[in-house]
């Protein structure tokens, strides 16, 4: 549990200094579009953030159950946000890893799906 909980502290640290990044020093030096992309990359990351947060707090579910939510979401934070920090600030061409930012989108539909299943069950089981 704890593993999971510090990944995602550092995960929420670095969206704090990513989104500060990006509103002090990025807006000048790159497109409006290319900013409201990292903004989406900062926004993605600090929405699963908190639910990872949540997730590996939340009593009800099992230790496996909660690593394989956070698996999903960290690697789909590390994909689509990641990716998009690597095109804005690293300036890598978008057209060389344009199939990374859908993966990660994926990684994290994934982990919503897992978690629903997860709600799904208990609910199911209570009745």
């Amino acid at each position: 549990m704890y593993k999971n909980l510090t990944i995602t502290s550092i995960l929420g640290f670095l969206a704090v200094i990513l989104g500060a990044f990006g509103a002090h020093t990025l807006r000048t030096k790159i497109s409006f579009d290319a900013l409201n992309s990292f903004q989406t990359a900062v926004r993605y990351q600090i929405i699963h953030v908190l639910v990872l947060l949540f997730v590996n707090g939340f009593l009800g579910f099992t230790e496996k159950q909660k690593n394989r939510v956070s698996y999903f979401f960290f690697a789909g934070i590390f994909f689509f946000s990641g990716s998009i920090y690597a095109i804005t600030i690293l300036e890598i061409p978008a057209k060389n890893i344009w199939f990374i930012t859908p993966l990660g989108g994926g990684f994290l539909i994934l982990g919503w799906f897992l978690m629903s299943l997860m709600f799904i069950k208990k609910s199911i089981k209570k009745n």
